[in-house]
């Protein structure tokens, strides 16, 4: 059904990112899960697994299933101890040819240090906050040249 969607809407698939966490790939359901994923992955939708490392997958799973995006959990991010997981799971996942995005990053400092790891994406608190639907464009607005 996503597939028909967005055909009719005219979006190219790979404009739309599902991402699926790590426990739930990997746990309850993985065969249906790792079907259907695979599934819109061969159409050309884009995956992103996120939360990763807070759960129970083993590196061989980032092998087996098809990710495109590595998103690391936002508590290795904000947490200095973690510095060094952290630049690991960057390495690791440049090395499977994955974008690898970081969560949870909230100031100037961390995204410095992301930046110098080769992290390719940054989310978080530092870029904006959740905020209502009709207050976007005058957020955007704010970014225009």
């Amino acid at each position: 059904e996503i597939q028909e969607r967005l055909a009719r809407w005219r979006v190219p698939c790979d404009r739309l990112t599902i991402e699926v966490t790590e426990n739930v790939y990997m746990g309850w359901g993985s065969d249906l899960v790792s079907e259907t994923v695979k599934r819109l992955h061969d159409a050309g939708v884009m995956i992103a697994l996120d939360d990763f490392g807070t759960g129970y997958a083993s590196l061989a799973n980032l092998r087996q299933f098809p990710i495109d995006r590595l998103k690391i959990d936002k508590s290795f991010v904000q947490n200095a101890e973690d510095e060094a997981i952290v630049k690991a799971v960057i390495t690791l996942g440049s090395s499977m040819g994955m974008k690898v995005v970081a969560e949870g990053v909230e100031d100037q400092a961390q995204l410095d240090k992301l930046i110098g790891y080769g992290c390719d994406q940054v989310q978080g608190y530092h870029f904006g906050r959740p905020m209502p639907a009709d207050a976007v464009p005058g957020f955007l607005a704010g970014f225009a040249g």
